[in-house]
């Protein structure tokens, strides 16, 4: 272009960026469309998917303040790709505006580019060239610095989400800001950082919403009418929702003398969530609730997990009840399923009801004393002897609970009490489970198993070996039941080893998952199981609840044909989804306790080693139930092997070490809240491991763990290294 025309150009192109249309280069001659305004070809990343497996991107490069319009890719055209395009990819896209979402775009892709940067979640610290990131990772290594640009709108403090950037040489490995998770000092941050790290789905979709809050509890029409049946919830005191209900009686029928008679009622759940709903997509893609130390993400919406689908007392509610009878000796007879309308008479807690049943009963539960409390008490006590006879794996290792201030501050750490409540309901909601389990393989529907296979044969023979050096014999070649783990752990009891041994054969255990392949319970002990008890806030409750009403022909809300063909993709992902939720309520729970303890750094605490790695040893704190990491490094003044066979850190000198379920005392050396990091120095002697003695000429005498000085933490050692001067060579 020249003369006027070119003069013409030079005042659009200003004009279009004083409205911010368009933005300048570096060099001042180069243009793009702003970042405000995205550019129909642009660059973009798979970051997620949404409920309909569709994957969610977002511009590779955005600088703008507010937050990028949402792109969706389509499965079908993800899936056109060879291989097909997936979360962490980088894509070439043609965008148009998405016709059913205003402000939003759909994706055509034009070419794959690769992988898109790794995302990162830290804290932001701001400085006069950008700001730099520290990992919340306690695998991370080293910090990740932001360049003026790249932070957005990111202050002091900020949890943000980064995207590595490519780039060459060496250097500090450069991020950019994608997205403010929240702030370290908000309250109930470390949930936060859990549940962000892992993907932990929060918050509710307005279509979700929508249906939530125009549900309506159903009428009798249909259902069996329990209103007049004593049903009571017995749960934790600080239980906000209640989704089953217990009641026992004597059986009165001759052919049963002795005999017990027993309902449990569960929540209506699929009366409210139909599938294929907004409501049952959402529950989908979560597959369970979360449980924090300070919070809980639900499966479902509060006005359905607190309200309509929580049996509060004296309130009707939509139930699906399992009717059961059972013999003098606890073993179940016959049962029958049926969809009905309750209305709860007490809502007890465990500790309420335990009180009741050892003579000192509260106002409300004396009233039910004798005709609902002691006739459950009566029919655990049958039921007792039948598990007794079934022998189930008796894994009862402590549990702790986190008690936090108004303020969201640890005020104790407690243990929780197991009473014969507990026990009570559990037993009761195990009957209902195999009952469902039974009821929907004898009407030859497809279900959803909890199943939990035999133990893992390697891991078999490495437990067996490392028992055999405790005195303990698990032969080889036998085949492994329940029972089998129980004797030793009798024995271990009498021997005042039971941690030590219980760790150890825990570790042989697979982990249980939900599968259409009926493979048994092993930790159980039972051929076939199903869970049915809690579909407020597992998924997997919530398609048994389906088939049930399906084979039973109660009503609506069954089990449709599209759920039925992907069951085992729905067992798939909730299986994943649970383990999700797992490692997220895990890492919450360390990085509270890591801030619980991080003013006694320099304590003295007991604990028992748990774990034992090359690097070092992990140990649990007896009176916190925290992790620790006690390196290699500081467990003695010798050089430490990591004796495999048996499971062990053996000192090359001495021959002593450390091995798998020893009592030991440590110092806390360092805290680390934001990665829930504990460093631990071993101030215990290490004792005789068998047959790992090293030979006579190799051997020396241990120093003694107190005259080892104490180590300063890595922070104060960095400050005091600052300070010297830089020694010349």
């Amino acid at each position: 272009m020249k003369g006027p025309d070119r003069a013409d150009l030079r005042r659009m192109l200003r004009a279009l960026e004083d409205d911010g249309v368009i933005d300048r280069g570096a060099g001042g001659k180069r243009y793009s469309a702003s970042d405000e305004d995205l550019p129909p070809v642009t660059v973009i990343d798979a970051v997620g998917l949404d409920d309909e497996g569709d994957l969610l991107c977002a511009p590779a490069s955005w600088k703008g303040e507010s937050a990028p319009p949402p792109i969706t890719l389509s499965s079908a055209e993800a899936g056109c790709e060879k291989p097909a395009i997936g979360v962490g990819d980088r894509i070439l896209a043609r965008l148009a505006p998405d016709p059913t979402t205003q402000g939003a775009f759909r994706a055509k892709v034009l070419k794959r580019l690769g992988k898109g940067g790794d995302r990162v979640l830290g804290v932001f610290t701001k400085t006069r060239y950008g700001g730099i990131v520290e990992p919340v990772d306690k695998k991370a290594r080293g910090s990740l610095q932001v360049e003026r640009g790249d932070e957005r709108a990111a202050e002091d403090g900020d949890l943000v989400w980064v995207e590595t950037k490519n780039q060459r040489g060496y250097g500090p490995k450069k991020a950019r800001v994608r997205e403010i998770a929240g702030s370290i000092d908000d309250p109930g941050a470390f949930s936060l950082i859990a549940m962000a790290a892992h993907g932990v789905p929060q918050g509710f979709g307005a279509d979700e919403i929508r249906e939530a809050d125009a549900a309506e509890l159903p009428d009798l029409r249909g259902r069996v009418d329990l209103r007049e049946t004593p049903l009571v919830t017995i749960d934790p005191a600080d239980a906000r929702d209640h989704d089953d209900a217990i009641h026992a009686e004597e059986d009165r029928d001759p052919k049963n003398a002795g005999g017990w008679k027993a309902i449990v009622a569960i929540a209506d759940v699929s009366w409210f969530v139909r599938p294929g709903s907004a409501l049952d997509r959402g529950a989908a893609t979560r597959g369970n609730s979360t449980y924090m130390p300070d919070r809980v993400s639900p499966m479902l919406p509060e006005r359905l997990s607190n309200d309509l689908c929580s049996l509060k007392e004296g309130v009707e509610r939509p139930c699906l009840a399992v009717e059961m009878r059972f013999s003098q000796s606890g073993r179940k007879i016959d049962h029958r399923f049926l969809r009905a309308i309750m209305k709860s008479a007490a809502g007890l807690s465990y500790e309420e009801a335990q009180a009741a049943r050892n003579g000192e009963p509260s106002e409300r539960a004396k009233p039910l004393l004798a005709t609902v409390i002691n006739p459950l008490f009566d029919l655990y006590a049958a039921l007792v002897k039948a598990r007794e006879g079934r022998q189930p794996l008796d894994l009862d290792l402590p549990e702790r609970k986190i008690e936090l201030s108004d303020k969201g501050e640890i005020e104790r750490i407690a243990v929780r009490e197991r009473f014969d409540a507990h026990r009570l309901v559990e037993e009761l909601m195990i009957q209902a489970n195999v009952a469902a389990a039974e009821t929907l393989e004898e009407r030859r529907m497809r279900l959803i198993y909890r199943v939990h296979d035999q133990p893992d044969p390697e891991k078999l023979e490495a437990v067996g070996a490392y028992l055999e050096t405790l005195g303990y014999e698990l032969a080889k070649g036998q085949v492994i039941r329940p029972e089998t783990f129980n004797r030793i752990l009798k024995k271990a009891a009498a021997r005042g080893e039971s941690d030590i041994v219980a760790e150890s054969l825990l570790r042989a255990q697979r982990q249980a998952v939900y599968d259409t392949e009926n493979l048994g319970h092993f930790g159980l002990n039972l051929r076939r199981y199903a869970h049915f008890t809690s579909p407020i806030r597992r998924y997997a409750d919530l398609t048994v609840h389906r088939a049930l009403v399906s084979a039973c022909k109660l009503g609506d809300g069954g089990q449709s044909e599209d759920e039925r063909r992907d069951l085992q993709k729905t067992a798939e992902a909730i299986s994943t989804f649970e383990r999700r939720s797992m490692a997220a309520e895990r890492e919450a729970t360390d990085r509270y306790l890591a801030a619980y303890l991080e003013p006694r750094m320099g304590a003295e605490f007991t604990g028992r080693i748990t774990g034992v790695v090359r690097v070092g040893v992990f140990v649990r704190l007896d009176e916190t139930g925290a992790d620790g990491f006690c390196p290699a490094k500081a467990l003695g003044f010798e050089y430490f092997r990591h004796d495999e066979e048996r499971v062990a850190m053996v000192g090359d000198s001495s021959g002593l070490g450390y091995r798998l379920g020893q009592s030991v005392r440590v110092r806390l050396e360092e805290a680390t809240p934001i990665t829930g990091g504990l460093r631990l120095t071993m101030l215990s002697d290490p004792e005789p491991v068998p047959d790992a003695r090293a030979p006579k000429s190799q051997r020396k005498k241990h120093p003694s763990r107190s005259s080892r000085p104490t180590e300063k933490p890595r922070s104060s050692r960095l400050a005091e290294k600052k300070g010297k001067p830089r020694r010349r060579r």
